[in-house]
């Protein structure tokens, strides 16, 4: 099959590997493009389609374009419905965009800026009380979350086969497991959550595009400069 167009991101983007997730459940292909952060979306090419200068951003093979990790995501899960990436009915639908949501503001966001303030050195005046207090929020959705988990029979969030949902949960719990979840939060405070990623990322479909999830043996603790 002909890839169905081209995505602009860096592979370890949660955001990219959400959407070549979905291009893969749904049998697509789209083609990733080299790219070097700062260089490519700076250049007039990249300028002239997509102003922002963000990525990830989707050019189809006709011309249409699209920017927003999760909007493309979606936009890929609907090519495809027999695929199921966006449920069975609108009722299913609509969990699935409450739990992508959730998995992006209340996860993602909280653990994603421990990472960038303490592991990639993006927010150099990063502080204790800031990581607390990101850990903490991340802490209550993420009890929320485990106890939502053991109630369900298949382990997924929506219904018995993989969604969208499952597929952005499992990108925002790898972060989480990068920064605020040691060995311990994962086999004990968060097993079903942990589990969840497990089931998600073993996939035959997609487990490549996730790779080794490089935990932490320990949550990260503040250390002053």
């Amino acid at each position: 099959m002909a890839p169905i167009g081209k995505l602009y991101g860096h592979a370890r983007q949660p955001q990219t590997k959400a959407i070549l997730s979905a291009a893969a459940v749904s049998g697509l292909e789209i083609d990733l493009l080299p790219f070097e952060f700062g260089v490519t979306n700076k250049s007039p090419e990249f300028t002239r389609k997509f102003p922002l200068a963000k990525i990830p951003a989707f050019e189809d093979n006709e011309g249409f374009k699209l920017i927003e990790g999760t909007a493309i995501a979606r936009y890929v899960s609907a090519l495809v419905p027999e695929a199921g990436l966006l449920g069975r009915d609108v009722k299913e639908t609509a969990q699935i965009d409450q739990w992508v949501h959730f998995a992006d503001s209340e996860i993602y966001v909280p653990a994603g800026n421990i990472f960038a303030g303490m592991v990639a050195k993006y927010l150099p005046a990063f502080t204790e009380e800031q990581r607390k207090h990101y850990q903490e929020r991340a802490e209550r959705s993420l009890k929320f979350l485990d106890d939502y988990l053991a109630s369900r029979p298949s382990g997924l969030l929506v219904n018995d086969s993989l969604t969208l949902a499952d597929i952005v949960l499992a990108t925002a719990v790898l972060r989480a497991g990068q920064t605020l979840c040691g060995a311990k939060e994962r086999k004990q405070a968060y097993r079903h959550v942990f589990a969840h990623f497990e089931k998600v990322t073993s996939d035959e479909r997609i487990k490549h595009l996730f790779g080794e999830p490089g935990f932490v043996d320990e949550a990260l603790s503040f250390k002053a400069e």
